[in-house]
Formats: C-alpha cells, sequence, structure tokens
C-alpha cells in the first residue's frame, strides 16, 4: 500500500471514537501518531469492555502523561515541537486552561496543524452543552430520514455522526498538512459533528428549495417500487436498486415477468408494489444473496455486520491498493 503520510507526526489528544478515528485513518496512511491518554488512560477503555478503544487506536504508539501536572505538561510541549498536527476533542476552553491552545502552541510551533473536533463546534449557543451522537443526527436532520413506515425515527445501532465526523476531520488535516508543506504555514480548525451530518443534507436542501420535495431525491426517497426494501421468505431483507431501465428490466427478466417493464415508476403501497414483494418472498434470503452477485439489476441483501466479512466482494479486495 502507499502511505501518503509517511514521515508525518500526528498528537492525537482524543478519547472515545470520532477523534481516534480520524487519527487511526492518518496512521492507515503511513502518519506517526502519538496518541496521548490521561494516567488513568482513555475513558473508552473501560466502556463496554473497551471494544472502542481496541477499534479506533490501530497503529499508534499510545503514551500517558498528566496535563494538569508540571511534568507532563512539559512533556507535551516537547512533543508538540516535532509535530506536524494536533487534534483534540475537549469541551472549548478546556485545551486553553491547559495552555495548549492553537494560540499557545502556535507561538511554539508556527506551521502546526491544529484541529478541535467537538459536537457543536467552539463557538455558538451550543458549544458548551454536551450531547452524543443520538443527537447531532436529529438535530442534523438526518435522523428524521431514517424513519419507519409509521414516521418514527428509528434507533441506529452505529455512531454515524462520530464516523462521519472522524472523515471529515482526517480529511480535512489532510488538506490542511498540503498546505504546510506548500506554504510553510500551520493552521487552525474547528469541526463541529452536527455540521459534519449536516453536510449530507445538500441534495434535501436543494429539493426543498425548489418546493419539490422535502424528502430529497423522489427516485430514492422509497416511494418507488424499482428503489425499495424487501422482505424475503425466511424474513430477511433485500434491497433493489433498478432505477435505470435496463437494471429494472433485467429484474424483470429475473422474475419473468415482462408485463413488469411498465412499472417502474409505481408507487410503494400499490397493487404492483404488493405483487413486486410477494415474488420477494418467494425465495430466501441466501438465494437472493446468490442471484445478487450473477444478475446485474442493483440488487444487494442487507447484511448483518459481521456478515460483510465472509461476502465475496470485500474478501477479495481486503488487499487492494488504495492510500491508506
Amino acid at each position: 500500500m502507499v502511505k501518503a503520510l509517511e514521515g508525518i507526526r500526528v498528537l492525537d489528544v482524543t478519547y472515545y471514537l470520532p477523534g481516534p478515528y480520524a487519527a487511526m485513518r492518518l496512521a492507515e496512511m503511513g502518519a506517526e501518531v502519538i496518541k496521548i491518554e490521561p494516567p488513568m488512560g482513555d475513558p473508552a477503555r473501560y466502556m463496554g469492555g473497551g471494544y472502542v478503544h481496541k477499534a479506533n487506536n490501530k497503529g499508534k504508539t499510545i503514551i500517558q502523561l498528566d496535563l494538569k501536572s508540571e511534568e507532563g505538561h512539559a512533556q507535551m510541549l516537547e512533543l508538540v515541537k516535532t509535530a506536524d498536527a494536533l487534534i483534540e476533542t475537549f469541551r472549548p476552553g478546556v485545551m486553553k486552561k491547559l495552555g495548549l491552545n492553537y494560540e499557545s502552541l502556535k507561538a511554539l510551533k508556527p506551521d502546526l496543524v491544529y484541529c478541535s473536533l467537538s459536537g457543536y463546534g467552539q463557538e455558538g449557543p451550543l458549544a458548551k452543552l454536551g450531547s452524543h451522537d443520538l443527537n447531532y443526527l436529529a438535530l442534523s436532520g438526518v435522523l428524521e430520514q431514517l424513519s419507519d413506515g409509521s414516521g418514527c425515527p428509528v434507533h441506529p445501532t452505529n455512531t454515524l455522526a462520530d464516523y462521519a465526523g472522524g472523515l471529515l476531520a482526517s480529511e480535512k488535516i489532510t488538506a490542511a498538512l498540503l498546505r504546510k508543506f506548500r506554504t510553510g504555514e500551520g493552521v487552525y480548525l474547528d469541526i463541529a459533528l452536527a455540521e459534519a451530518m449536516a453536510e449530507f443534507q445538500g441534495n434535501h436542501d436543494a429539493y426543498h428549495e425548489a418546493r419539490v420535495s422535502d424528502c430529497g431525491i423522489p427516485e430514492i426517497s422509497g416511494s418507488r417500487i424499482s428503489y425499495a426494501i424487501y422482505e424475503t421468505k425466511d424474513g430477511r431483507y433485500v434491497t433493489l436498486g433498478a432505477l435505470e431501465e435496463k437494471f429494472w428490466h433485467n429484474f424483470c427478466d429475473l422474475a419473468k415477468k415482462p408485463q413488469w417493464r411498465s412499472w417502474s415508476a409505481k408507487v410503494v403501497g400499490s397493487a404492483e408494489h404488493a405483487e413486486i414483494a410477494a415474488f420477494f418472498k418467494t425465495k430466501e434470503w441466501q438465494e437472493w444473496y446468490s442471484l445478487s452477485m450473477t444478475v446485474d439489476c442493483c440488487l444487494a441483501p442487507v447484511l448483518k455486520a459481521f456478515e460483510r466479512h465472509e461476502h465475496p466482494h470485500f474478501a477479495a479486495r481486503r488487499e487492494a491498493v488504495s492510500f491508506r
């Protein structure tokens, strides 16, 4: 694999998931990441069996420093002198109290790329409030889009905002490092998890402003039978994304139902939808799983998280060349 960030040193002063995930991505791209934890360790070590810590800190050197002590503070400053970037996830104002905010460290390391990753950013009406992933999904409008048939938001079992924020942070840090080596200048990045999720709402905003739809792109909003989720004979689920005519026709050919060819724009809840749904219930999930890999109709099974490791796509691409 190409390691695009080899020779770069990053200080990871973060806890739990979004910050550690962002820094781990930088480590995967070749950066030397030094994670600074308090004497008792990152709290994620003790949450839910410590698996969150294990999953998001691979490839790092982890050291423990008491940043409130003179010795720990001095050691941290020595590390900053050798660093290219720093990422922190404390509440606004904490790093300033420790004497480790951007303005303080900029005097020591003018070309430092400094990233603060928080729930609502460093300034604003919610900046100092505590919140978690579910709150960011709610405020960004994303949770409303993950609703069941009755309109009730569905509680995700994954922390989507944490991961999206981590992705955005690693992207912006990488871009800032490129700028640093071109200009010799450091930069301060203020990234908010709630805003990271809101960045995914561009299409919804465009359709709403045009007074076309409050559900984003109409064709994929869950209203068409050609782009929907279907239950199988054994109670599992598959997804059909046959938006284009050729894919829908391939699906109709699979079903041996040429009369369905004109139905692609029919709505969910219609008689046509009931007929398609009944067809999906004629086969068990494993049968649809096999067909999804041979029939070109944008068909994919709804996998459980652990099942993806066994899918031929992921198995084949584990060693794919990438910048990570």
